[in-house]
């Protein structure tokens, strides 16, 4: 007799500013077997997606500051995650608005608990029959990088880190040869980033470059930098 086999648990990002909201979300997908990470607003869920990289998010359209809108085109920039969003407006024209942006699929509040968990089931069933999945290890033949346990070795040798330079350097690693601007490292590595000038991101790769050599990370001039990646 064939045994049954639970599928395995998803990363899910909860992104929303109300806080009842963000909570229920996360004890409803808790129960349906999932791993949950809660961000109050845009910046703290683009640090949360990039230190974690989910399989899914859930994504509020209205935000402060980074609205949910321009945090999902960021997102897009960088993944092609699954992405639902949540909002309040039922109006055709913010559904072609969230689809033409790149958002996968729409719930509209107040929500019904069931249909939201059948919506994510069906977008993560999609994201697992394409084959896509997160890797806590990444390997090249420069750099090991363990991201539970916050290790980097390049070429068998331990490389010390600050937590600003790890958080820099998965950035890089994550998008490998993709240009990536001093706006996007600022929102990916920095905690505070409203207040991070982009002469910071310009020393702060010089850091980085010293410890894993200056061949990896090229600077694009007007643009970025990119991680080069070798092997």
């Amino acid at each position: 007799m064939a045994s049954s086999q639970s599928p395995p648990r998803s990363a899910i990002l909860v992104v929303d500013d109300e806080r009842d909201i963000r909570e229920l979300l996360g004890v409803l997908l808790e129960r349906g077997g999932h791993d949950v990470r809660l961000a109050c607003d845009g910046r703290a869920g683009l640090r949360a997606f990039h230190a974690h990289p989910p399989d899914l998010v859930i994504l509020d359209v209205t935000m402060p500051e980074l609205d949910g809108w321009q945090t999902l085109e960021r997102i897009r920039d960088l993944s092609d995650v699954p992405v639902l969003m949540l909002t309040a407006r039922s109006l055709e024209l913010e559904l072609v608005r969230g689809l033409r942006g790149g958002s996968d699929d729409y719930v509209v509040k107040p929500f019904g608990r069931q249909e939201l968990l059948a919506r994510v089931d069906a977008l993560l069933r999609r994201t697992r029959r394409g084959g896509v999945h997160t890797h806590e290890r990444y390997e090249d033949d420069a750099l090991e990088i363990d991201f539970a346990s916050y290790a980097v070795k390049r070429r068998g040798e331990d490389v010390a880190l600050t937590p600003l330079e790890f958080r820099l350097l998965s950035a890089f690693v994550r998008h490998p040869h993709q240009v990536l601007s001093r706006e996007q490292l600022i929102e990916l590595a920095w905690d505070d980033p409203l207040h991070v000038s982009p002469d910071q991101v310009k020393l702060y790769v010089g850091y980085l470059r010293r410890k894993i050599g200056p061949d990896l990370i090229q600077t694009v001039r007007g643009f970025g930098y990119r991680y080069l990646r070798p092997g």
